[in-house]
C-alpha cells in the first residue's frame, strides 16, 4: 500500500551539501584549535577563547541550516555563471597582492576597488581607481594612525603623512 506517488527524481542539492560540509569542517577546526589554547585561569570565564567559540557555533548552525535546505531542495535554481566579472575581481586581487609591498595599501587597494567595480559593471577604470585610492587612504589613515595598526606604506602614504617620499 502506497500513500501516494513518490518522486524518485528529486535529489539533494549537491553544491549546498558540499557547502554544508565545508562550514561544518571549519566550525570543527575552530572548536578544536580554540580548545587547544592555553588560557590563564584569570581569563577562563570571559577571555580570548569566548569569541572563537561563538564564531564556531554560528558556523555550525549555518552548516545545519544549509544541510537541511540542501536535503529539502530549498535553494532556488542557480543561474549560469558569468566569468567576466569573476575574472575582473580575481585580477584585482592578484594586482593588489603584487602592488601591496611596493605601491602601498592605498594604491593597491584602490586598484582592487576599481577592478571590483568594473566586475560589477560600474564606471571606467580611469574614474574608479582615484575614487578607490581616496577611500583606501582614508581606511589606511584610520587603521594606521588612529588604531596604530601596521599596514603597508607606499609613496602616497609617506607623501601625505610625512611630506617626503
Amino acid at each position: 500500500m502506497s500513500a501516494g506517488p513518490t518522486n524518485s527524481t528529486r535529489r539533494p542539492d549537491g553544491a549546498a551539501l558540499v557547502i554544508a560540509v565545508i562550514l561544518a569542517a571549519i566550525a570543527i577546526i575552530i572548536f578544536w584549535q580554540t580548545s587547544q589554547m592555553r588560557v590563564p585561569p584569570v581569563q577562563q570565564r570571559v577571555g580570548p577563547a569566548v569569541f572563537p567559540y561563538i564564531v564556531a557555533s554560528g558556523l555550525g548552525l549555518l552548516a545545519i541550516g544549509t544541510l537541511i535546505s540542501a536535503l529539502r531542495n530549498g535553494f532556488p535554481a542557480r543561474s549560469k555563471d558569468d566569468y567576466a566579472p569573476i575574472a575582473w575581481i580575481v585580477a584585482g586581487l592578484v594586482v593588489q597582492i603584487l602592488l601591496l609591498s611596493t605601491a602601498g595599501f592605498s594604491i593597491a587597494t584602490g586598484v582592487l576597488f576599481a577592478f571590483t567595480a568594473k566586475g560589477f559593471g560600474r564606471g571606467p577604470l580611469w574614474q574608479t581607481i582615484p575614487i578607490g585610492v581616496v577611500f583606501s587612504f582614508i581606511v589606511w589613515f584610520i587603521f594606521a594612525r588612529g588604531l596604530q595598526l601596521s599596514l603597508p606604506q607606499g609613496v602616497l602614504e609617506r607623501l601625505l603623512t610625512t611630506g617626503a617620499f
